[in-house]
């Protein structure tokens, strides 16, 4: 049976359904102007949801009053939202569509991309899982010397978690490793590259322990020259640079030790 109203007005609260709702209270207490629906409720155009798909369901307005004017939107909400998502679904927000945020993003857990990611400006870094290269690592910045013109380098890659200092040498016969390379590398690993500056002083690495290394020149003339040295670090573990897998997750050694994007720990 139904009843028919053209207008109705509740001067307490409207209850849809049965039991009672803590959140609008009841009897005596009961909040003048609150609603409490059981559900399942739908707004908007009577054929949207061919059939139960939330407690909530929400569709664009059809109403042909030719007092009202649709929006373009099904719900516009103002003030702070929360969504606590439970085990009802894979996700606890879907959405289909473009989405645009404005404002800062605070993102706690992954962020899984399978489309291409665009930044205006960037600080970070960000790998894939896709099939595809991860790409180079760039810096981007406002060109130094140009006005109206940028700057972008990448960095350099090799086979091995590598660490290195570098400076030049001048009248002395020893290069100072730092202090904690002792600790931090294998220090068979290391290796040398000499510059000589000025003239040719055939200088050669004589030998190196865990603080210095030891240089020699012909016939003992002072030595002046840049250095480069290279080491492998040993507080991780060595890295694999092939292995079989799809994505970052089948790397077969201790990925809590790398920044993956999608994969950190």
């Amino acid at each position: 049976m139904s009843i028919n109203f053209d207008d109705v007005q509740v001067g307490g609260t409207l209850r849809v359904g049965t039991g009672v709702c803590p959140a609008v209270k009841d009897g005596d207490e009961g909040i003048n102007g609150a609603v409490y629906a059981e559900g399942p409720v739908v707004f908007g155009t009577q054929q949207a949801f061919p059939e139960e798909q939330a407690t909530l369901m929400v569709a664009r307005t059809t109403n042909k009053d030719p007092d009202c004017n649709p929006s373009d939107r099904s719900l516009y909400v103002k003030g702070n939202t929360r969504l606590e998502g439970d085990d009802g679904t894979k996700f606890a927000l879907n959405v289909t569509g473009d989405v645009t945020i404005i404002g800062n993003t605070d993102q706690t857990g992954d962020i899984q991309a399978t489309g291409t990611i665009t930044a205006k400006e960037f600080v970070g870094s960000v790998s894939t899982a896709s099939g595809r290269s991860s790409g180079a690592k760039p810096f981007d910045m406002p060109h130094p010397s140009n006005e109206g013109q940028r700057l972008r380098h990448t960095c350099p890659e090799g086979p091995s978690n590598d660490v290195y200092f570098r400076g030049v040498v001048k009248n002395e016969k020893i290069i100072k490793l730092p202090h904690y390379w002792k600790d931090l590398v294998h220090i068979n690993s290391i290796t040398i590259q000499l510059t000589p500056i000025g003239s040719h002083q055939d200088v050669i690495v004589k030998r190196w322990d865990d603080e210095t290394i030891y240089l020699q020149s012909n016939g003992g003339m002072p030595i002046h020259c840049f250095y480069h040295v290279y080491a492998e670090r040993k507080d991780i573990g060595k890295l694999i640079v092939e292995y079989a897998g799809k994505s970052p997750a089948d790397y077969p050694g201790d990925n809590s030790e790398y920044q993956i994007a999608g994969y950190n720990t």
